[in-house]
């Protein structure tokens, strides 16, 4: 394979850097032909399901595309936002406002893209796009607080591959996990107990994770612990005992065991056993999307209220959260040391139209 042609050198330019955040992924339209492409390059991942390739070529195309796509277009429906997939909608925030708390921090050479996993921007674009404006250190930052091989390994995949075809690879800098990072911790806390000043507290908090496999974890996947210390470190801050609060897996996909306890049988058999409120929290998703919205608002919900549950509440995402953008920054700079990030006045001035430029055409087009 050919490798790709190279920006012309310019000699004496003092390197840029990047920072890419980097989400999962979502369908550009609620329809099942953009769902269906979504999916056949998600589930065609070999990270995500572990299969041997034939085999699942063939259940993955005559059996599960042709079913699963229109059913999950009806559920991207109900979610779906005048502006868009929830995912990216928040993703895109978050990557704006880091980029502005990098500035007022005097990190102001520093660009902040996003970039899906899978579906657009996709990250091998927005990779070329900093080539193009002459990045050469780049800070890979997944939106997954907690390592996974399903996860985190296959953003790291996909930069891989994506560099062995490239001549002048960047240096690089990749975030492995920070599901114990003491900002994340704290930005969790806050939003739940900002929840509970304004509605209340319920008898207890399940903080309800997406699953993996049982045998990833039983080969070494560290998801499962990575989880649970994020649990007990929230649970630790926010005082509660270890009655108070579960920790579960949810999104299970395919008849084989994944990691339980599964959020919605545990959710079901409380109300069953007379729990009358509960409260529920995402910690593993940094921004609300399909998973939380539809998945934990929606069909929990009904779980929980259908077997006699009396209230659900379902505590958003971090989203836009001024302490998980403050703890996003934090992240970043620990990646940022020693690198130069910060412009000489006649740089920032070039770098101050460049923006508003793109300010003024953005405007013209509604954004």
């Amino acid at each position: 394979m050919p490798f790709q042609k190279e920006p012309e050198h310019q000699h004496g330019s003092v390197p840029q850097v990047g920072i890419v955040l980097v989400n999962l992924g979502t369908p550009d339209e609620p329809t099942p032909e953009a769902v269906r492409r979504y999916l056949k390059e998600f589930l065609s991942d070999p990270r995500v399901v572990e299969i041997p390739r034939a085999i699942w070529w063939i259940i993955l195309n005559l059996f599960i595309l042709p079913f699963r796509s229109k059913k999950s277009a009806k559920k991207y429906e109900q979610v779906w936002t005048a502006e868009g997939s929830p995912l990216r909608v928040h993703t895109q925030k978050q990557a704006m406002l880091l980029r502005g708390l990098l500035g007022e921090r005097g990190h102001t050479g520093v660009k902040v893209v996003m970039a899906m996993r899978y579906g657009t921007p996709s990250l091998r674009k927005v990779l070329n796009q900093l080539k193009a404006e002459r990045c050469e250190r780049i800070v890979v930052l997944p939106a997954y607080p907690q390592y996974s091989g399903t996860t985190t390994a296959s953003i790291f995949d996909a930069v891989f591959s994506h560099y062995a075809q490239v001549r002048s690879i960047p240096e690089l800098r990749l975030v492995r996990n920070y599901h114990d990072h003491e900002g994340y911790i704290d930005a969790l806390c806050e939003n739940i107990l900002q929840h509970w000043a304004v509605n209340g507290r319920g008898e207890k908090l399940l903080m309800s994770f997406h699953g993996i496999p049982e045998r990833n974890f039983a080969f070494g996947d560290p998801y499962h612990c990575e989880c649970y210390k994020t649990g007990r470190l929230v649970a630790a801050k926010l005082g509660l005992s270890a009655e108070q609060y579960l920790v579960t897996f949810q999104s299970r996909f395919g008849r084989g065991e994944w990691l339980q306890p599964y959020t919605a049988a545990t959710v079901a058999k409380l109300a069953r056993d007379g729990l009358k409120r509960l409260d529920v929290v995402c910690p593993g998703f940094v921004g609300d999307c399909l998973e939380t919205l539809e998945e934990i608002n929606m069909e929990v919900r009904h779980d929980f209220t259908s077997n006699g549950g009396q209230e659900f509440h379902y505590i958003p995402c971090l989203n836009e959260s001024p302490l998980w953008i403050r703890a996003l920054a934090d992240i970043a700079e620990q990646q940022l040391l020693g690198w130069p990030t910060r412009l000489t006045p006649a740089q920032q001035e070039v770098r101050t139209a460049d923006y508003d430029t793109g300010r003024q055409h953005a405007e013209k087009i509604g954004f």
